[in-house]
C-alpha cells in the first residue's frame, strides 16, 4: 500500500462486492465508463459549470474519492490533492461544430480511459456546437449506475434559471413530484427486491449474519433451489448468434444518436398493441438492427441476438444513493421477424415471461461474490456473459419537463453504456422532456458506422405506427391515436423533420 501515491489508510473505505466487479471489469478493449452529452441551444459560462460542480456534484463524497486496488482488494480513497481543475475541461470541435463532429469527439473520449490517479470522472465543456454548447460526461461504472446517476444529474438542475443557479437546500422531506417520479422507476422490482436483497446482503456482504437471522435462513432454503436452477440456465446458455455485431474487439468506440422520438406517440402505439413503452422500443431496436444487416447484405431471416438488459433494484428510499444495485436479464431480440408488430409481440411475450423471475438477483449475487473473490473467476464470468449476448440495452427513464443547467435550459440528453467482457455493442433509452432518446456505441472494427443503425430507429418506429394505425383497435384508441398524430387516424408517413436543429 506504500507504493501506492497518494493512498492513505486513515482515508480508505471499502468497495462493496458489485461495484468491485465493474472497477475490475476495466480493459483496453472494453473500458467501464457512461459517457453523457447534454446539448443547450445557448453557450455555457465556464465559471457557472465549475461552480455549480462544486456546489452540487462533489458535495458527493464519493467524487472526491480515487478507487485503489491492493492485494486485499479494492478500496475508496479520498484525494487528498483533489482539484476540479482536474476534472473540468474546455474542448473546441472542429469545422462548424456539427452534430457529426461532436459525434466523433465523444468517440474518442469513449476510446480514452480515464486517469486513475484521481477520482474517475470528468466533464468537458463544448463550446462550439451548432451555435451553443455541449457538456460531455464520463464517469466510471464503479461510482454509480444508470438510476444513481440520473438521481446526481437532477440534482445538479433546476426547474428555471434561478434553480439552477442557487446553492440547493439541503430538504427534510423530498418534493412530491420528486417521490412521484421515483416509484415509478423502482415500483417493478420492489416485491422482488424486499425479500431477496436482504438474502444477497447475507449471502454476499454480511456472511455469518446469515446463520444468526432465522428469517433470512428459511428464505434462503425456500429460494436457494431457484436461484440455483437460474444460475445453472445462465451457464448452460448456448453461445449468441454469429453476426458482424459480434467479434474480437479492438480499442476504438464508436457512438450515434438520432432525432428523438414524442414519447406520447411510444406510449400510444404500446397502449394499442398492449405493450409497454420498453417492449415498443425493443422491438424497434431489433428492427434497426435487422435493416442494417439487410443493407450489408447479410441473411438476417430468423436471427436472433441476445441483449443484456440491466433490471433495477433499487428501492425507493436509496434511489439518491451512489453504488450500483441493479440485475441482469437475458433478452431474445427477435432480428429475424420483418412483421413490425409481429417483432413487438415477441419482445412483449419474452419480457412477460421474464418477469418475477429470479435471473435479475441471480446475476446481482454473481457480481457482488465475484467482486469479493479472486479476479481470475471474475474474468471467467465476464466471458460467460460476452459469450452468450451481442448487446447490452439500457432502458433510463429521467424527467419529463424542461431541465436548466448552469443558467441554460437542457436542450437533449444521450448517454452511453459500458459493455463487459466480449459485447461490443451498447443501446441506451433516455426519456426526458416528453422526448425518447436513442444513443448507440460500437466497437469500431465490427460497426464502423453506428448512425447508419440508429438512423433506422425513426423508420421502423414509421412502420410500426402505419401498422398499427390500420389495426382494429376500437374506437377509443383511434382517439388516442388521433391526439397522438395530429387530428388523423391514419396519418401518412412522416419525413425525418422531428427537429429543427438537424
Amino acid at each position: 500500500m506504500a507504493n501506492i501515491p497518494g493512498f492513505s489508510v486513515l482515508n480508505r473505505e471499502r468497495m462493496s462486492g458489485v461495484d468491485t466487479a465493474w472497477l475490475r471489469m476495466e480493459h483496453p478493449n472494453n473500458l467501464m465508463m457512461i459517457v453523457g452529452v447534454m446539448m443547450f441551444r445557448e453557450k455555457l459560462d465556464f465559471k457557472k459549470v465549475q461552480e455549480t460542480l462544486e456546489l452540487r456534484f462533489t458535495t458527493y463524497p464519493r467524487f472526491k474519492q480515487k478507487a485503489v486496488q491492493d492485494p486485499t482488494g479494492a478500496w475508496w480513497d479520498t484525494d487528498k490533492n483533489f482539484d476540479i481543475k482536474n476534472h473540468l475541461k474546455r474542448a473546441k470541435l472542429p469545422g462548424k461544430g456539427s452534430k457529426r463532429d461532436l459525434e466523433n469527439y465523444v468517440s474518442q473520449l469513449a476510446s480514452e480511459p480515464l486517469d486513475f490517479t484521481k477520482p474517475l470522472w470528468q466533464f468537458q465543456i463544448v463550446e462550439n456546437y451548432q451555435g451553443g454548447s455541449a457538456l460531455i460526461t464520463r464517469i466510471h461504472h464503479c461510482y454509480a449506475d444508470g438510476i444513481a446517476l440520473i438521481s446526481v444529474m437532477m440534482s445538479m438542475t433546476g426547474e428555471s434559471i434561478e434553480a439552477s443557479l442557487l446553492k440547493p437546500k439541503i430538504a427534510a422531506k423530498r418534493p412530491k413530484d420528486e417521490m412521484d417520479f421515483w416509484t415509478s422507476v423502482t415500483k417493478p422490482m420492489a416485491s422482488v427486491w424486499s425479500g431477496a436483497m436482504k438474502l444477497t446482503r447475507g449471502l454476499v456482504e454480511q456472511g455469518l449474519e446469515i446463520a444468526k437471522d432465522p428469517a433470512t435462513m428459511r428464505e434462503f432454503a425456500t429460494k436457494g433451489m431457484e436461484l440455483a436452477e437460474e444460475l445453472r440456465k445462465i451457464a448452460m446458455m448456448q453461445p449468441d448468434s454469429p453476426t458482424r455485431f459480434k467479434g474480437t474487439l479492438g480499442r476504438q468506440k464508436r457512438v450515434a444518436w438520432c432525432d428523438p422520438l414524442p414519447l406520447a406517440e411510444v406510449k400510444v402505439i404500446g397502449k394499442a398493441l398492449g405493450c409497454s413503452i420498453n417492449d415498443v422500443l425493443l422491438g424497434t431496436a431489433a428492427g434497426a438492427l435487422r435493416d442494417y444487416m439487410v443493407k450489408k447484405g447479410d441473411n438476417a431471416d430468423g436471427v436472433e441476438i441476445r441483449a443484456v438488459v440491466p433490471v433495477n433494484l433499487r428501492p425507493i428510499d436509496k434511489a439518491h444513493e451512489l453504488g450500483n444495485q441493479f440485475g441482469l436479464v437475458f433478452v431474445e431480440l427477435p432480428i429475424g421477424v420483418e412483421d413490425p408488430i409481429e417483432r413487438v409481440m415477441l419482445v412483449r411475450d419474452r419480457m412477460q415471461a421474464l418477469k418475477g423471475s429470479p435471473q435479475p438477483i441471480v446475476a446481482f449475487v454473481l457480481l457482488s461474490a465475484v467482486g469479493l473473490g479472486p479476479k481470475i473467476l471474475q474474468d471467467q464470468i465476464g466471458a460467460l456473459i460476452g459469450r452468450n449476448a451481442t448487446s447490452v440495452m439500457t432502458n433510463v427513464p429521467g424527467p419529463q419537463k424542461p431541465l436548466y443547467f448552469a443558467g441554460r435550459e437542457i436542450d437533449e440528453i444521450d448517454f452511453w453504456v459500458p459493455q463487459s467482457g466480449g459485447i461490443g455493442m451498447g443501446l441506451s433509452i433516455l426519456t426526458y422532456n416528453s422526448k425518447v432518446q436513442f444513443g448507440l456505441i460500437t466497437d469500431a472494427g465490427l460497426v464502423p458506422d453506428p448512425d447508419s443503425v440508429i438512423n433506422q430507429f425513426s423508420d421502423e418506429f414509421e412502420k410500426l405506427v402505419m401498422q398499427t394505425l390500420m389495426g382494429p383497435y376500437g374506437p377509443e384508441f383511434n382517439d388516442e391515436l388521433a391526439r397522438a398524430f395530429g387530428g388523423t387516424a391514419a396519418p401518412a408517413p412522416k419525413k425525418k423533420t422531428r427537429s429543427s436543429r438537424r
